[in-house]
């Protein structure tokens, strides 16, 4: 049996319900018999509060302030230069000079996000001198230059357009040099993964770079058939600050639900997330659309409403919004490029629509016939039970750990208590 791993997480904000990704890695790496030190920095007590609760599941953490003042100066500074503005917001030199102090006791170190990946190279050169530092493993999660191409050509925030412009060419160039620098990098999809290896020199491996999908808490998220779906409701998820969703939200509300309300007048549409701007609280001066904002739990939105609804224009990576409406057995009418990184069949596990009147028609299609909403839910819920247990991508990050202490040639002799 294989030797327990000693795994130093390093992640740039604090792993939540809302940050699933690294969440429910080290949830389930610690429930796999790992000791897991999580490292992670937080931007107001509130998120310090929430790092806290990792203690509950993990073998150690260490947390440290990182006031949003710091990350604006961070980029400031960085806006003459060649490195992207997202590689430099969350530098911290006390934290990077204590993970340089922690690290050499781990058998590996896992870094997430291209705002984390500064500490894995200062890991990485700090500690090579000393012959001391384990492998280190770069999640970059979403390949971040594809996701500024796309933004930087339909976000419907000008200010989001100007700054992905002005950051996307050194991203490109730092992101291609990145993926280079580390033991193993990370991605969430086969579409991450082709970008990403696109941007290095010609010749270079794609195999140093793995596909680590996303998954879904299927007991979190689990159907509730005491819950009576409420008719011609739809549901519209996320953090609503966020460029892609505001974009995604807009399109929903301008060009798509006047295509329903012409012959559906009596559909709603629940806007469900943290934080929306001004232009997406604005919406709800139709008596149809209701905003929540923040909402303590999104699942009775999902199990009260008929569909969710996802018509993303752009965006990387895999959506967890589809997956935990899916996994609550609720039937999604999405884009393509919202499942373009999911192994989906089209009109049996979702309806999938890209134009406003094809997305419309797919709406209405579904709103009428009762039989196929729970045909597509079912399926659904089905396609997220065989693809999408974290506790089956915790193992797959546990291979990939393996691969590169082999490969650095880093034994695990630790002392047997």
């Amino acid at each position: 049996m294989d030797q327990p791993l000693n795994i130093l997480y390093v992640v740039p904000y604090v792993p939540n319900l809302i940050r699933v990704r690294p969440y429910n890695l080290i949830r389930n790496l610690a429930e796999r018999g790992h000791c897991v030190t999580v490292a992670t920095l937080y931007t107001s007590e509130r998120e310090r509060l929430e790092a806290e609760k990792l203690r509950a599941f993990v073998s150690g953490m260490r947390t440290f302030p990182m006031p949003t003042l710091r990350s604006l100066a961070n980029a400031a500074m960085a806006l003459p230069s060649r490195v992207p503005l997202q590689a430099v917001y969350a530098w911290n030199v006390a934290f990077a000079q204590a993970l340089a102090e922690m690290a050499p006791s781990f058998d590996v170190v896992h870094v997430e996000h291209l705002r984390g990946a500064r500490y894995g190279l200062y890991l990485k050169n700090e500690l090579a001198a000393r012959g001391v530092c384990p492998p280190v493993v770069w999640d970059s999660v979403d390949c971040i230059t594809l996701l500024f191409r796309q933004a930087a050509a339909s976000s419907r925030s000008l200010p989001k357009r100007l700054i992905t412009r002005l950051d996307l060419r050194r991203t490109e160039t730092y992101e291609g040099w990145l993926a280079r620098q580390f033991d193993h990098v990370a991605v969430t999809s086969a579409l991450d993964q082709k970008a990403l290896a696109s941007l290095m020199p010609s010749g270079s491996p794609i195999s140093s770079i793995s596909v680590l999908a996303n998954g879904v808490d299927l007991d979190y998220f689990t159907p509730d058939p005491s819950v009576e779906r409420e008719p011609a409701t739809l549901v519209i998820s996320g953090k609503m600050s966020y460029h892609a969703n505001v974009t995604m939200t807009l399109n929903l509300i301008q060009n798509i639900m006047p295509i329903v309300w012409a012959r559906r007048p009596d559909t709603r549409v629940l806007v469900v997330g943290k934080d929306p701007p001004r232009e997406i609280q604005a919406l709800g001066a139709n008596p149809n659309v209701i905003v929540t904002g923040t909402v303590d739990d999104i699942r009775p939105y999902l199990y009260r409403a008929t569909m969710a609804v996802t018509p993303i224009t752009y965006g990387t990576g895999i959506q967890n919004k589809v997956l935990e409406a899916m996994a609550c057995a609720t039937p999604v009418v999405s884009t393509p490029q919202a499942v373009s990184a999911l192994r989906v069949a089209p009109g049996r596990d979702v309806l999938v629509a890209q134009e406003p009147i094809a997305f419309g028609e797919a709406v209405l299609k579904l709103l009428t016939d009762i039989p196929l909403q729970r045909q597509v839910g079912q399926a659904g819920r089905a396609y997220v039970e065989a693809h999408h247990k974290w506790s089956e991508i915790a193992a797959e990050l546990e291979t990939i750990y393996r691969d590169a202490i082999r490969a650095t040639g880093k034994t695990l002799e630790r002392e047997q208590v």
